[in-house]
């Protein structure tokens, strides 16, 4: 039962990432000064920066999983 609302959760993040675009204060000052182009490469760049951590998090949560679950068989 977890496990499908764990992989709903993760796919809910997933499809939420397309739709999301977050800017510092910096960025955005810096971003209202050029064009439409360049923000979008900002916020996409913002984005793919921000994703790293989920994923290390991520890896970690699970190899913590991997390792309880091997010394439980």
């Amino acid at each position: 039962m977890y496990k499908k609302q764990f992989l709903l959760a993760i796919f809910l993040f997933f499809l939420a990432l397309e739709t999301t675009s977050a800017q510092c204060a910096m960025c955005k000052a810096v971003v209202e000064n050029g064009d439409v182009s360049m923000a979008q490469g900002v916020n996409n760049g913002i984005s793919y920066l921000m994703v790293f951590p989920y994923l290390l998090i991520g890896a970690l949560f699970f190899t913590i999983y991997r390792y309880n679950k091997k010394i439980k068989n």
